[in-house]
């Protein structure tokens, strides 16, 4: 006699809440990974590896179900299936009422492509999880070279660490001060893309030549970089609009303030925001304010108070027996307020690592996010840094000018584009 398998009911981190009532056609709260090799993919060692990786990622076979209440994860025997790419960059996953897996694993000539609905984990997370997938497919697809030099897995953490909900593990309930919120920030109008395809310009160049540029201004490359994007947009501001903060959205690894291997959500964002009507526009005074942000932002007591108030709300009460319908309106009307004061975001994902023996087989790495506006991901490999623009507009004044920048400093920048 043949017994069911026992079905498993997981609650959704604090960061993943807000994507289910949000994603739409629009904006499909997806992010992919790229991984590109040098040479072609072969699907069915690709298949051979993902089936491998599933096994270190159980969470990674759940689909989304709705409570009364809540959201919930609900853990399925749905066995995740590589395909060749045909949908649109960042396409659609999550479906209300569908009952299928979060994530898809796709390949393009040389190209791995990993893409993940943003409620499953956030890009730390799901960065573990493709690092294993290029792990077993190259010991794989390479067995005979790798015989008497085999890697070692980078990623140790056991299942439960994976698992953890660090938001809920490190929350205190301690009071803090309400967070500033700006009323209007500028926003980035333009021509919309037909069915929503997202336009993904992807420009690699090396990390030590913009690291140079942005030591000559004495900051990071991260602050650098947020600089030159605002410097970007500012350009083709209109004149009217300049009234109106340029503020970008920062997500922050929680990670590096708190112990935690969680392959599931553990972030929060930062605002970066300046005023071009009421500052300088001198790159050099940009530069200097951002910086200052940076530093006020990232302080660890206003980093951890950000995550205590949305715990909190989260555990209210009266929130909680709120009917979930109700919580979908409460969580939309929230997002779109909280669009109103943002104009873009950048996001770091910073350096990428892999064994010494795999490194001959992989020619970079990059990561793209669905948008409403403009917006920047950037990851580095070796000296490789890739900069990706995702844009649901077809007008590219931003990307232009982001890039002209940098080669205008000297830096030979390759692009791509879909």
């Amino acid at each position: 006699m043949k017994h069911r398998k026992k079905v498993e009911w997981t609650r959704l981190d604090n960061a993943a809440k807000i994507f289910p009532p949000t994603s739409n056609n629009k904006d499909t709260k997806v992010f992919r990974f790229v991984c590109e090799l040098l040479e072609p993919v072969e699907p069915v060692i690709l298949q051979q590896a993902l089936d491998k990786t599933i096994e270190y990622f159980p969470w990674y076979k759940s689909v989304l179900r709705k409570g009364a209440f809540w959201y919930f994860f609900e853990s399925s025997n749905i066995r995740p299936i590589v395909d060749v790419e045909s949908e649109p960059v960042c396409g659609r996953i999550y479906y209300e009422n569908r009952r299928n897996l979060l994530f898809r694993v796709v390949y393009h000539k040389n190209r791995i492509n990993f893409e993940a609905f943003h409620a499953l984990s956030d890009g730390a997370g799901a960065l573990w999880f493709l690092k294993t997938l290029i792990y077993y497919y190259l010991v794989y697809r390479h067995e005979d070279e790798l015989k008497d030099s085999k890697p070692k897995l980078d990623y140790s953490a056991s299942k439960s660490q994976k698992m953890d909900d660090s938001f809920k593990k490190y929350y205190t309930g301690k009071i803090h001060r309400k967070r500033e919120f700006i009323d209007k920030a500028y926003k980035i109008n333009g021509t919309k893309r037909d069915e929503y395809r997202m336009l993904i310009i992807e420009g690699s160049m090396s990390a030590k030549a913009v690291l140079k540029v942005a030591h000559e201004h004495d900051t990071s490359l991260t602050v650098y970089l947020t600089a030159l994007l605002m410097y970007s947009i500012y350009k083709g501001m209109p004149e009217k609009k300049k009234k109106h903060p340029v503020v970008l959205s920062v997500p922050v690894n929680m990670r590096n303030f708190f112990e935690s291997e969680s392959a599931r959500n553990f972030f929060s964002t930062i605002n970066i925001s300046y005023n071009f009507s009421k500052n300088s526009t001198e790159f050099n005074d940009i530069v200097q304010s951002v910086s200052d942000s940076f530093k006020r932002e990232l302080e660890e007591e206003r980093i951890k108070g950000h995550m205590e108030r949305l715990i909190a709300l989260e555990q209210n009460a009266l929130i909680r027996i709120v009917p979930l319908p109700i919580k979908n309106i409460i969580l939309r009307l929230s997002d779109r307020r909280n669009e109103r004061g943002i104009t873009s975001s950048i996001s770091n994902v910073g350096k990428i690592a892999v064994p010494d023996e795999l490194k001959s087989y992989i020619k970079h790495f990059a990561v793209y996010t669905s948008a409403r506006r403009p917006q920047i991901t950037l990851c580095s490999y070796g000296d490789i840094l890739t900069i990706s623009f995702s844009s649901p507009l077809v007008e590219t004044d931003i990307q232009k000018t982001f890039f002209k920048t940098l080669t205008e400093k000297g830096i030979n920048v390759e692009i791509v584009s879909n």
